[in-house]
């Protein structure tokens, strides 16, 4: 499952930098001025010159980098309010680095909306985004979090060692 989602986030990654590519060289120009923020209720309070959607994929590639990254260190400390233990410890960390690949699939999929919705809204010329946008992805975000939080306490319960043995790490204490 986490070697599908890392190639699902590669290509979404790919594609941010093709319909940036191929808005800022495409045969449909740019105007000189693009929206680049918008208010809370998704009318464009921002603008700026066109190069700035590179900003998009640039900061997706940073932190599709650093997440990795962090997914990839096996962290023997971990803060859950369950014991961790030699027999839990690699259950945990694989989730753990399986809901990180999930946010990161999540987050490159906010950047890659958000980049589709100010080029179709440029090339029609309705300056408008969802409002709705950043309350669904904080509610995706959490709820990601959450379930793999509940996975991971309850697979660590049931992996832990019985409460009487005396065989857990001391680093966890």
């Amino acid at each position: 499952m986490r070697k599908t989602l890392e190639v699902v986030g590669i290509g979404l990654l790919a594609v941010l930098y093709w319909i940036t590519y191929s808005a800022l060289n495409g045969p449909e120009s740019l105007p000189d001025r693009i929206p680049t923020h918008f208010d809370i209720s998704g009318q464009p309070n921002g603008w700026g010159p066109p190069q700035v959607l590179w900003l998009l994929p640039v900061i997706g590639t940073g932190l599709y980098l650093l997440m990795t990254a962090l997914a990839a260190i096996r962290f023997r400390r971990v803060n859950l309010p369950v014991t961790v233990t030699e027999n839990n410890l690699p259950f945990i960390q694989e989730q753990t680095g399986l809901m990180v690949t999930w946010i990161k699939v999540e987050l490159l999929s906010l950047f890659l909306y958000i980049q589709w919705t100010i080029i179709q809204g440029v090339r029609m010329g309705t300056f408008r985004m969802s409002p709705l946008v950043v309350p669904v992805f904080l509610a995706v975000v959490f709820a990601t979090v959450g379930w793999n939080l509940a996975v991971i306490i309850r697979g660590a319960r049931e992996r832990a060692e019985s409460p009487s043995t005396e065989n857990h790490l001391e680093d966890f204490r």
